[in-house]
């Protein structure tokens, strides 16, 4: 029986075709989910440009201070520096425990609670208050910054008191403090302003002891720089 000759069938030399058209599919496929994840709002890039021009003081940039993107601001390296400066000056008084340092929109604020400063219901200074403010004041001429000084009490009506009212206190300790540092301290009054509150902005509730220790308060606040001023 005669065997049966096999033949080969000649090689496709085009059979790269169909890899390469499936790779370029696939490519194809991927920079077009690239692109529409990767879509962005041109005007928040604006934004983040500008502030990135500002925080380096670049020509055309945004005021120091705005947004880069909404409800973020850029850091204040000034405000930065200037909490470290005080925490260091504070660490002295790390065992008063009513003193908090924060930052806001405002600047730096150093709270003092009103037991650390005065008796109840006065706005005499404590003796074992002044080392602490003397301390506060060496800040206040270092920093060259305005100063806010503000007071706050709790809501209980005052007893026993030469103040009719929580506000009146608020305002006479805001002043006390004020008269120290410029006259014992030799801070330029020009550098201070202060004000009293009394229980109208509270940071705690009123209803438990802790709240109202936490509100009746001094804060020092320290003013932002802004660029050009």
């Amino acid at each position: 029986m005669r065997k049966r000759r096999i033949t080969e069938e000649p090689e496709n030399a085009d059979r790269w075709v169909v890899s390469y058209a499936d790779f370029i599919t696939l490519l194809f496929a991927f920079f077009t989910v690239m692109y529409a994840v990767s879509r962005v709002d041109i005007g928040k890039v604006e934004i983040f440009r500008g502030s990135m021009q500002s925080a380096f003081k670049a020509k055309g940039g945004r005021p120091a201070g705005s947004m880069v993107i909404e409800g973020i601001k850029p850091a204040n390296y000034a405000d930065i520096g200037l909490e470290k400066d005080i925490r260091s000056q504070v660490n002295a008084f790390a065992t008063i425990e009513a003193i908090a340092l924060s930052r806001d929109d405002r600047g730096v604020a150093l709270s003092i609670g009103d037991n650390v400063l005065f008796e109840s219901g006065s706005a005499e200074l404590k003796q074992e208050a002044r080392p602490l403010l003397t301390a506060v004041a060496s800040i206040i001429k270092k920093s060259q910054r305005s100063v806010l000084i503000e007071g706050h009490t709790d809501n209980i009506p005052l007893r026993n008191s030469r103040y009719s009212s929580n506000l009146e206190l608020a305002t006479a300790r805001s002043a006390r403090i004020f008269s120290f540092f410029v006259t014992e301290e030799a801070v330029h009054q020009d550098q201070i302003s202060t004000s009293g509150y009394g229980e109208y902005r509270p940071i705690a509730s009123n209803a438990t002891l802790e709240g109202r220790a936490r509100n009746r308060r001094v804060d020092i606040i320290f003013v932002s720089k802004h660029e050009g001023t």
